[in-house]
């Protein structure tokens, strides 16, 4: 698997899109860097980039923009309400595919020394990248912010990780580490006080408030045996907030870090907020979104306020993202573009879904054409997808029938199933092409010489290996479903059993379509071997799915007659 990290540096510049767009042209230079989002702020003076790449172009595109906003950035000048100590105020790296958390914090510290030792800025390791486990807290390291650190830096206690132990004056100090995602998000109040807004962050953020004799907020602050201050922990783990007012708005936010989305869910922090602000007579409008949000953390909250609406979660994908948008009020101050605000989104190559990507007249005149592809594997996935989305649409009619209020749950869970086998299906229609091509691919390497010819000849036989695997495992996804479909002619709504029967003729449709294109593609390997065992296991799966397909289809007909 390639080595993927994200890196999201906040630079103190939010007013100044010229500023920013020269700080970004200079990490698209780099060869293998792609530029996910730049989301300024103007009452922060703060921008939020979002690039993702190979460690090594990453490390490179980061010191670069550093170097850059080190040059256009005098932080002299600076003012705006998020905290900040630098032009280049953290810098965190965050591991996406095939690298772990430790090689990470490796780069973190490799772009630390670099930016220390070449641009002369004191540099701060933090989270994963900071052995001392005193100072690797990112609101602990900025403390005092930008006009405090000129006296801070000369503590022992806080002497850089790399770079002099003098504050630089226009370019300030950087925080540079390796974290986990990080979701950073606002959610917005129906008041412009700071005061109430701090206080419905105190109630939620980890830290929580420090615990006060008699009046909360006046009253004197409690000690513990070692005169530390005692504090009243907040409802959220793994949150960091505070409350401010954004003059662009006129509202004040909860301005939220959720450190782990999956210990405290973007939709938990929500509806936390919007209890705290009810029992101080505020009422929360909406969210946003600072930078991008996984497709899970979505996913979650869509399906959590379906939950809430009892009503069945096997949706689709783009319905679960529209009920979160529309839930979390992420639409209030602005449009919310999934395709630009959801980090798989934004990586996925538009090629990798050519076919399903088209509308249904494309999709049949491209088969029609002159082109081999899509042909009889392709279609035969989508078929299948078509027969496993009928009987999802059985099983979410079935969860919405009155007076069925109590099998909600029963049918929300296969339509969930069919949903996923669906997904699965759908890729594949793409997957079952690209096979092909891989063949085609192998077929044109050149052949001048022997050394040429032995790996053309190992091309072809990989390619064609996998070109048995893919409609091999959409036999395999197909009669996956086939449980959901008799399921949904014995227990779903009977005025729906001919839309599940129809559902079924296609997954049988589907297996023996896949079936033969793992045929035609044995019949070409030189590995005997491989394809006898191959041609086994498709002939047992095929008679097992028709047979199955067959029974059910018996009570299609029996229910009708």
């Amino acid at each position: 698997m390639k080595k993927l990290i994200e890196c999201v540096p906040n630079f103190s510049e939010g007013n100044d899109l010229t500023i920013i767009k020269q700080i970004t042209d200079e990490m698209e230079k780099v060869e293998g860097v792609l530029l996910l989002d730049v989301d300024p702020g103007k009452a922060t003076n703060r921008t939020v980039v979002t690039i993702v790449g190979e460690p090594e172009p990453v490390i490179e595109a980061a010191f670069r923009a550093i170097k850059k906003a080190s040059e256009l950035i005098d932080m002299r000048k600076h003012k705006g309400e998020h905290p900040r100590m630098g032009a280049t105020d953290v810098c965190p790296l965050i591991p996406v595919s095939g690298i772990s958390m430790e090689e990470t914090a490796v780069y973190a510290q490799m772009l630390g020394k670099r930016v220390g030792e070449e641009l002369q800025v004191p540099v701060y390791l933090y989270e994963y990248a900071q052995a001392d486990k005193s100072r690797n807290n990112l609101s602990i390291i900025r403390g005092g912010e930008y006009e405090g650190f000129f006296d801070k830096i000369k503590l022992p206690e806080w002497k850089p990780d790399f770079g002099p132990a003098v504050f630089n004056e226009r370019a300030g100090g950087t925080v540079i580490g390796a974290r986990d995602f990080l979701i950073a998000y606002n959610i917005n109040l129906n008041t412009k006080s700071v005061r109430l807004a701090n206080s419905v962050a105190f109630d939620v953020r980890e830290a929580g408030r420090v615990k006060r004799e008699g009046n909360p907020i006046t009253g004197k602050v409690v000690k513990d045996a070692e005169g530390n201050d005692v504090r009243i922990p907040g409802t959220l783990k793994a949150c960091k907030a505070i409350g401010w007012f954004i003059e662009e708005y006129g509202i004040a936010q909860i301005s939220m870090n959720l450190t782990n989305y999956k210990i405290t869910a973007v939709h938990t922090a929500f509806d936390e907020v919007c209890k705290s602000a009810a029992q101080r007579g505020l009422r929360v409008t909406g969210s946003e979104l600072v930078g991008l949000i996984p497709l899970e953390a979505m996913l979650s909250a869509g399906k959590h306020y379906l939950k809430m609406q009892g009503r069945s979660l096997g949706v689709s994908e783009s319905e679960l993202i529209q009920i979160a948008i529309k839930s979390l009020g992420l639409d209030e101050l602005g449009p919310f573009d999934p395709q630009q605000k959801i980090i798989e989104y934004k990586l996925k190559n538009a090629a990798e879904e050519k076919l399903i990507g088209m509308n249904l007249r494309a999709f049949s005149d491209e088969t029609a054409s002159e082109s081999p592809a899509p042909g009889g594997g392709s279609i035969s996935a989508y078929v299948g997808s078509l027969g496993v989305a009928l009987g999802t649409m059985v099983a979410n009619l079935s969860a919405g029938k009155r007076g069925w209020e109590d099998k909600i749950s029963v049918f929300s869970d296969w339509a969930e199933l069919g949903q996923t086998v669906k997904e699965k299906l759908l890729k594949a229609v793409d997957e079952d092409t690209r096979a092909f091509n891989k063949i085609m691919e192998a077929f044109a390497l050149p052949k001048s010489n022997e050394t040429e010819k032995a790996a053309r000849t190992e091309a072809i036989e990989a390619a064609t290996k996998y070109a048995c695997q893919v409609p091999y495992s959409v036999m395999q996804t197909s009669f996956e479903a086939l449980p959901m479909l008799r399921a949904m002619v014995v227990e779903g709504n009977q005025n729906s059993i001919t839309d599940a029967g129809v559902g079924v003729l296609c997954v049988k449709t589907a297996v023996r379509g896949a079936y033969f294109n793992v045929l035609v593609n044995a019949k070409g390997l030189k590995d005997e071997a491989y394809a006898k065992e191959i041609v086994a296991k498709t002939k047992d799966l095929l008679k097992r799915n028709h047979e199955e397909c067959d029974s059910i289809l018996a009570l299609v007909e029996q229910a009708l007659v």
